[in-house]
């Protein structure tokens, strides 16, 4: 009987875990006008280079994350598990595509092309067949990949192993974007954010990367458990299709989401904010207005007083709208009933426009009663 029931917790407990294990998350990051906002990692490893996962696993993972799209980038010169799994390059993408297909998870084909600095690290997404990038000369390789009309990208351009002192840009990669084979940069790669990285973007006209360059599983890594997320791309997107993505991409329609914070070009972000913070109620009083703010997405607000307001308005000089919830906030005006709307100037500090520069903002808050 001991045994009986010892068997049959076994069973209900392991029934528990795999549905725990199955459950979905959802990302809640809005959509913006005129296009699909996707959630993409395109930079990651299994043990068909140097990660400690098969490539299902990170199919699995994206899915229970809740992203809609992955790219499997092992290293074409580093394979120290070689004499363990076959040296086609396209093996792990083959392996993963099956389960992606299953799982509706957005799976493009990529490989990184991994040399000294200079050039670096590079990673080169939507080929056809990876082995033809295995060449010696790094500017063979990236002929190859562009062959492929592939999308280039700069993995972790201020990497403390190739670029110890300060984070440069080399006459190489000038060679490079004139020659249509640098479309765009990770300006956060796991945890590092290069600010140098996103000034360049915004300067040179680059598309804003975020991955996780994940080795690791997963969980490893980040503790999903307390509700961290990886970074990501956000890619608006006009259909959630490969293709999608792609024409995303080239027109470098991004933001990269990391640790509670976006990093995008200004029109995107007022995008975001605009889908993201609504005012829920403005009551008037004698000498002050309250306005109820609510946040329906999964990324907190952290708003901050911006110069030029009417001296005469008095209000928080830092708050946060939490992730899915309300903030109430007062704004003390002595002759408050003269007014029959007020305008602050903010700023959303983490929503990044360029570097240590949080997203300007207007707001105007008019009285529900009037």
């Amino acid at each position: 009987m001991t045994r009986k029931i010892a068997l049959v917790v076994f069973v209900l407990l392991a029934i528990i875990f795999n549905a725990e294990a199955q459950v979905r998350d959802t990302i809640r990051i809005p959509d913006i006008p005129g296009y699909v906002t996707l959630k993409y990692d395109p930079h990651m490893h299994t043990v068909f280079s140097d990660g400690a996962v098969w490539p299902t696993v990170r199919v699995h993972e994206a899915w229970r994350e809740g992203l809609d799209g992955i790219s499997i980038t092992d290293h074409i010169e580093y394979r120290p598990f070689r004499n363990d799994v076959v040296s086609d390059h396209n093996r792990a993408y083959e392996v993963a595509r099956p389960l992606a297909g299953q799982l509706d998870i957005l799976l493009i084909h990529g490989t990184e092309i991994t040399r000294a600095m200079p050039p670096g690290h590079f990673n080169a997404i939507f080929l056809e067949d990876a082995n033809p990038v295995d060449v010696d000369d790094w500017r063979d390789a990236m002929v190859a990949a562009r062959a492929q009309d592939a999308f280039i990208f700069w993995n972790h351009p201020g990497w403390a192993r190739q670029q110890p002192d300060t984070t440069l840009w080399w006459d190489e990669h000038t060679w490079l974007l004139e020659n249509d084979m640098l479309h765009g940069i990770e300006v956060v790669n796991g945890r590092s954010y290069y600010p140098e990285a996103h000034q360049w973007c915004l300067d040179k006209g680059l598309t804003m990367i975020g991955t996780t360059d994940v080795h690791n599983p997963i969980g490893m890594d980040y503790d999903l458990s307390m509700g961290e997320r990886r970074p990501m791309t956000l890619v608006f997107a006009t259909e959630r299709s490969e293709e999608g993505v792609r024409e995303a991409l080239f027109a470098g329609r991004t933001a990269v989401y990391f640790d509670n914070k976006l990093v995008a070009r200004e029109e995107y972000l007022d995008a975001l904010f605009k889908e993201s913070l609504q005012v829920r109620s403005v009551t008037r009083h004698s000498g002050s207005y309250g306005v109820t703010l609510f946040n329906p997405t999964d990324i907190p607000i952290e708003i901050s007083k911006a110069r030029g307001n009417d001296p005469s308005f008095e209000f928080f000089r830092t708050t946060t709208v939490p992730a899915g919830g309300y903030r109430n906030i007062s704004i003390y005006i002595s002759n408050a009933s003269e007014h029959d709307q007020i305008e602050l100037l903010l700023n959303i500090d983490n929503f990044i426009v360029e570097p240590g520069k949080g997203l300007p903002v207007t707001m105007t808050f008019v009285p529900d009663n009037l």
